[in-house]
């Protein structure tokens, strides 16, 4: 039950505070003077979107808060989100002049999604208009599927999981058989491109070792000359002194001192290592020289021409799949990939038909549950609507709920048409076409008390009695109360039938004298509700006859 509803500077409303009590409360007012803002208030509450336009001028925020009564049920509901030795819930909106918005679930921030979740169960809403929404066939199927019971969400979200499942697969198995005709051109792509690959079988070690060796074998006759001029400065092949037969008299000398000072001994021992040295590096530069004619025939004795064919073959394969052996490799790594993929998608596809017929089966059984529960409950919603149609001065009317099988979707396979035969021996026809503006109304509350039965939420009517009045609208007045006896009831009404028969009345008036206009709402007590009553019957407030007929609904409540 909603225990206070707090407004401030939400449209025509600077502030406002209700306190509501159980059973059946309106709010009345002249038109035009804000009734409707408290609706909208209700609608923050309930995870509506928040709007610029609806900040008051001159203020920075609407702020909407209502308090409601925590049950066990609840409190389960929402664990965590609540502390532990929390006695009321406390649900508020904020919405900046910019339409930024902020909601608090008892005090702590939360998500507007929150806020949907804790204040779906507390309060059912229905518009001014809402009673066109007979005419929509998921509007009625909503109903019927409310008056099944709490079972029939969980029915409704199976049959809505499975139904996504098979659309996925369907989609999946789509994708499938589209890419099977591309299937064959693609794999010979990947062949041909993994071929030319394999039979040039690059490495990066490779490459390194090729282009070193086109280095060296560029510069072939430089390293030659180099080698060879050394060799000739140390032991010329002509028989001329070099520096090998330098070193090699410069140690005779040395020879002729051995064993007269230790220190020059090891001196002169080191002296004739490097004469030998030195010849013998002779012979290695000679050699090597010798070794570059050998050597000069390059990769696999082809010489610097095949190499450059083999580095040509690298080149053209990284221009075409990344610019280095690295990214080729990484590409052929791809092609073997898509290509086993490619040779699965014959296991792929099996394995989607499959998947989808599996699927199919699961839908087909949660929209079988879903039908069960409608063919039952159809006949029973009728028959209380048809009951509380008597009470609503339509009687003998004829109100039926027919099933039709469809293609299954999320909601399940059945079309709902809900027909009404207003007056007796007048042939049953959709709601849509069979009803006035009134008679609608009148079924939609019908259909309101019947699919509600039981449950705990408050009920909020925004004009549901729209285009009635005289004895219609009391016997309307009456169904609300009855609705009332069970569970709060807030009815937004300009018929004094109605608001006779409140346990609360709230008086809503705006003030055009305030720049800008206000709206003010007042709870009244008995006398004043009279006079509000008075007001409604379209009398003066000294009118004796009308307050004499406004005290006259008072008595008859």
């Amino acid at each position: 039950m909603l225990l206070e509803l707090r407004v401030e500077n939400l449209l025509l409303i600077e502030r406002a505070e209700l306190r509501l009590a159980g059973g059946l409360n309106v709010l009345t007012g002249e038109t035009g003077a804000g009734k409707t803002v408290l609706a909208h208030a209700l609608d923050l509450l309930l995870g509506g979107r928040g709007k610029a336009g609806i900040v008051r001028p001159g203020a920075a925020e609407a702020y909407v808060e209502g308090v409601f009564e925590l049950d066990d049920a609840l409190r389960g509901a929402l664990g965590d989100r609540l502390a532990a030795d929390a006695q009321e819930l406390v649900l508020a909106r904020r919405v900046t002049v910019e339409g930024r918005s902020r909601a608090w679930v008892n005090g702590r921030s939360a998500t507007v999604g929150d806020l949907r979740m804790a204040a779906e169960p507390l309060i059912a809403f229905y518009g001014q208009h809402e009673h066109r929404r007979l005419t929509v066939a998921a509007a009625q199927l909503d109903l019927l599927d409310a008056f099944c019971g709490p079972g029939q969400a969980a029915r409704r979200e199976a049959c809505a999981a499975a139904h996504a499942r098979a659309r996925a697969l369907t989609g999946r198995l789509s994708e499938l058989r589209d890419a099977a005709g591309a299937r064959e051109r693609e794999l010979d792509l990947l062949a041909f491109e993994l071929e030319e690959i394999e039979r040039v079988e690059p490495s990066e070690e490779e490459e390194a070792r090729l282009r070193a060796e086109r280095e060296r074998l560029r510069h072939l006759e430089a390293l030659r000359a180099a080698a060879l001029g050394a060799a000739e400065a140390a032991a010329p092949e002509s028989g001329e002194p070099g520096a090998a037969t330098m070193l090699a008299a410069a140690a005779g000398g040395l020879d002729g001192v051995t064993g007269v000072d230790a220190a020059l001994d090891a001196l002169a021992e080191r002296w004739r290592a490097l004469a030998l040295e030195v010849d013998d590096l002779a012979g290695e530069l000679r050699r090597y020289a010798e070794g570059l004619d050998d050597g000069a025939d390059g990769e696999e004795g082809g010489g610097l021409e095949a190499l450059e064919e083999r580095l040509a073959a690298f080149e053209r394969l990284t221009r075409k799949h990344g610019g280095s052996v690295a990214a080729v490799l990484a590409h052929a790594e791809s092609c073997r990939a898509r290509r086993d993929e490619l040779a699965g998608a014959e296991i792929a596809l099996e394995r989607a038909e499959r998947g989808l017929a599996a699927a199919q089966e699961e839908l087909g059984e949660a929209a079988d549950a879903l039908r069960a529960a409608r063919a039952q409950a159809a006949p029973e919603l009728a028959a209380a609507v048809r009951e509380r149609l008597e009470g609503l001065a339509m009687p003998g009317a004829l109100f039926e709920v027919a099933l039709e099988e469809r293609e299954a979707g999320p909601t399940g396979a059945d079309a709902v048409e809900m027909l009404l035969a207003p007056n007796p021996g007048v042939p049953a026809a959709p709601v849509r076409e069979a009803a006035s503006g009134g008679e609608l109304s009148r079924v939609m509350l019908a259909l309101l008390g019947a699919a509600n039965e039981g449950g705990e939420a408050t009920l909020v009517f925004d004009e549901v009695d729209a285009g009635i009045g005289g004895v219609t609208a009391r016997s309307v007045g009456d169904a609300l109360r009855a609705l009332a006896a069970r569970r709060q009831v807030i009815c937004i009404t300009h018929l004094p039938q109605i608001a006779s028969l409140a346990a609360r009345h709230f008086s809503i008036a705006k003030d055009v004298g305030h720049e800008p206009a206000r709206t003010t709402v007042s709870a009244l007590g008995d006398g004043e509700v009279v006079g509000e009553l008075v007001r409604m019957l379209g009398a003066r407030t000294g009118d004796q006859a009308a307050r004499e007929h406004a005290e006259e609904l008072r008595r008859a409540a």
